[in-house]
């Protein structure tokens, strides 16, 4: 068993009070406080693990986990408030720096797939919402692209979130009923562009117009008129307005209606999903080992 205890690190776990807690040392990172607003908004108990702290001179300093404590007492409403630590007392200041900055070296970061699915597995009414809807239209939520599915999966909870799910719906609805499927129909951009239209002008997007006439573009001329125009969805966006504009005497749709809702106000809910969040941001913010 000796020859074993080198894989085991020497270390002890304490509760100790946040206030007895140092975490400003010039290797951290800054305090992103909107990230420790975001995630106090949704704390899950469950989602917190140990804070790793170096012993040194005895002063506590927390190399990793600074967030971690931020958000227990932003939530808890006091810096007494005891967190779990784990306790390194053979660390120098060097050493600490060192750990910090290899830490995520090797870590293998979660797929939005993965993530998506974990919060299937996990029962997120979200999700299932979601999923439910993709299926309804005969397709899948993919890791990767493939003929009858969706990889775009941050996309379809971007749109939901921002948008609602009768836009989603929509988006789904105009993508496949013009392009049948056909690859790149169903591409993170395409998507949002489309969201965008629908976003903009609501009642006067026509969907038999817009089936027709933009359906009369390959996706691969969407796509070139976009990348001349402007980067990203919004220039997916004008590339269709131009396609659905095109020789219409009558019903054209104003550009300067789609650049004043270049974005919209998220959709409220009635309370967030505190049990299912995985998103890797909120495990770094929690202190999780993300390599787990």
């Amino acid at each position: 068993m000796e020859e074993l205890s080198q894989f085991v690190p020497q270390v002890h776990f304490e509760q100790i009070p946040i206030k007895n807690l140092v975490s400003n040392q010039e290797y951290q990172r800054n305090l992103s406080v909107k990230h420790v607003q975001k995630t106090a908004a949704n704390f899950d108990l469950y989602q917190i693990n140990p804070v790793k702290v170096s012993r040194r001179d005895g002063i506590n300093y927390v190399f990793n986990g600074q967030h971690t404590i931020e958000i227990i007492a932003l939530v808890s409403g006091s810096r007494e408030t005891p967190v779990w630590c784990m306790i390194y007392d053979d660390l120098n200041y060097t050493h600490e720096a060192d750990i910090f900055a290899n830490q995520m070296k090797f870590v293998k970061p979660l797929l939005p797939y993965e993530i998506f699915m974990a919060n299937i597995e996990a029962g997120s009414d979200k999700h299932l919402i979601i999923k439910d809807l993709v299926e309804n239209y005969d397709l899948t939520i993919t890791p990767s692209a493939s003929l009858g599915g969706i990889c775009a999966v941050s996309t379809l909870e971007k749109i939901y979130d921002r948008y609602g799910f009768h836009v989603l719906d929509h988006v789904l609805r105009l993508c496949i009923g013009t392009w049948e499927g056909m690859p790149h129909s169903l591409s993170a951009n395409m998507m949002n562009g489309v969201a965008r239209l629908i976003n903009a002008f609501g009642d006067e997007l026509k969907d038999d117009m817009f089936k027709e006439k933009v359906g009369r573009c390959s996706v691969k001329e969407i796509a070139r008129t976009a990348k001349e125009r402007r980067p990203g969805s919004l220039g997916y966006a004008e590339a269709l307005l131009l396609a659905y504009n095109k020789n219409a005497r009558s019903q054209q749709l104003k550009f300067e209606t789609l650049y004043s809702h270049k974005t919209a106000p998220k959709k409220e809910e009635a309370e967030p999903d505190t049990t299912t969040e995985v998103v890797e941001g909120q495990l770094d913010l929690f202190g999780i080992d993300k390599s787990e």
